[in-house]
């Protein structure tokens, strides 16, 4: 190992040395670079979130929580698919008129807008990558997406209640 000047006119430390043949040294770093990129969106995107037991009548749900700003701006962007009885829980601040698209989701989905009593204001069916709005007929406090197709196949629809949703996380 070589300390000193470089042709690069860069000083060179001893945790990062500028190797003579730069062109090899620049493809390793690029490739370094991206690995650790790819890792750090890997983490962010499917960050662990707290998970959550509700019912919809008979019908057990398992729901992660997005009860952040983070979160709820993440929810299920990228995912490549949902279990049979998965989705994900948004909490929000307050109850109004929230709406859901679908940038960067990758699987259709079915939403439910909730409000704060647990009962299900209205349901839309969304389509993976659009930016379409599908938002609340009346204020709701929560929504809860599942697979698309889920509330029509089990019967539920708005005025019917989901429960559990007193062991959600208080939104930040």
């Amino acid at each position: 190992m070589r300390f000193g000047k470089t042709k690069a006119g860069f000083e060179s430390l001893p945790f990062f040395v500028l190797a003579h043949d730069t062109t090899d040294m620049a493809g390793r770093v690029l490739a370094a670079v991206g690995a650790v990129v790819a890792a750090m969106a890997a983490n962010v995107i499917f960050a662990q979130m707290p998970t959550l037991e509700l019912s919809a009548g008979i019908h057990l749900i398992r729901a992660e929580v997005a009860h952040t700003f983070e979160t709820r701006a993440q929810g299920l962007m990228f995912r490549r698919s949902l279990g049979p009885n998965e989705g994900m829980f948004f909490v929000f601040p307050q109850a109004e008129i929230h709406c859901m698209w679908m940038k960067n989701t990758l699987i259709p989905l079915s939403v439910a807008f909730i409000d704060e009593k647990g009962r299900i204001v209205s349901i839309s069916e969304m389509q993976p990558q659009t930016e379409t709005p599908h938002c609340a007929v009346d204020r709701a406090q929560f929504a809860l997406e599942m697979s698309a197709g889920w509330f029509a196949a089990k019967g539920i629809k708005a005025g019917a209640r989901i429960l559990g949703l007193e062991k959600a996380p208080a939104a930040r």
